[in-house]
């Protein structure tokens, strides 16, 4: 991916340096770490990971960005900045309306949000209530070094997935889901999870569309990076990689297929109603 050298958006809230403390809330790539947590000490975790907290203190001093920090914020900027270059043109061509971007939170350690307070462990996240993401870009490394996920597309995709959140929430579609998710079962509300976050990859597709044919920064390989990104994190292979067997109705993300199929739908078909998951025959 080409993102040396090219501008950075203005939506970025650094946080990283800062003295925080307290750590909770579950991100979507927090299960990993909690299944390995949970494997290794023989500890259920499904009931933290159904709930989307993690009870309990941590605290932080505050540290000095390296070389290596600094260049994860701008390669963060710079990837935001796609993002709202993307859908600023497809909101307006498609539904007609301003797009709003989100701010992105970068943090180090720990930090607080409206959707609870977010830690390494925790992994990146959107929060509505406040339409901000928020991202330790550790994270990257544990991407690369824990999950299989390597390549800065991969890193790029992680943002892209999170930002379409936003997406979501400025068509409607986020809190109405949320809302409908209040009056069901356990079982159905983790179905229509499933939904929002394949919705999410299908608009991660069309992102990774547009940077590739608009903005012409995209490598041999990048997409391929993303797919595989997208495969690492399926609800299956958590399980599996936690030393459990899949158990389909705890599934709250989906399996690696269905996430790396939505992906390629929304980049081989661009457009928001061809990811539709929530009418869709087949998830």
């Amino acid at each position: 991916m080409k993102w040396r050298g090219r501008q950075g958006s203005s939506n970025i809230e650094d946080r990283r340096g800062r003295r925080t403390a307290q750590a909770g809330g579950l991100g979507i790539f927090g299960l990993l770490a909690l299944w390995a947590i949970g494997s290794f000490l023989g500890v259920d975790v499904s009931s933290l990971m159904n709930s989307g907290s993690v009870p309990g203190q941590a605290t932080s001093t505050s540290t000095t960005l390296t070389a290596e920090d600094q260049a994860a914020g701008e390669f963060v900027s710079v990837t935001l900045a796609d993002t709202e270059q993307v859908w600023a043109t497809v909101l307006a061509r498609e539904a007609n309306r301003t797009y709003r971007p989100a701010t992105l939170v970068l943090f180090k350690g720990t930090t607080q949000s409206p959707c609870g307070n977010a830690s390494g462990a925790t992994g990146p996240f959107y929060c509505p209530a406040d339409r901000k993401v928020y991202l330790d870009t550790d994270f990257f490394t544990t991407m690369e070094r824990q999950m299989g996920a390597r390549g800065d597309f991969a890193a790029a995709y992680v943002v892209a997935h999170e930002v379409a959140h936003h997406v979501q929430n400025e068509l409607g579609i986020l809190p109405q889901a949320n809302a409908a998710r209040q009056r069901m079962s356990k079982v159905e509300s983790n179905r229509v999870s499933v939904m929002i976050e394949l919705q999410a990859d299908c608009f991660s597709g069309i992102w990774a569309r547009y940077v590739s044919e608009k903005l012409g920064t995209l490598e041999e390989g990048d997409i391929q990076e993303a797919i595989n990104a997208a495969k690492q994190i399926g609800d299956d292979m958590i399980q599996r990689n936690a030393g459990r067997r899949p158990m389909p109705h705890t599934f709250t993300h989906g399996t690696s297929e269905q996430r790396q199929r939505w992906f390629a739908k929304g980049y081989q078909n661009p457009r928001l109603d061809q990811c539709d998951t929530f009418n869709g025959q087949q998830l």
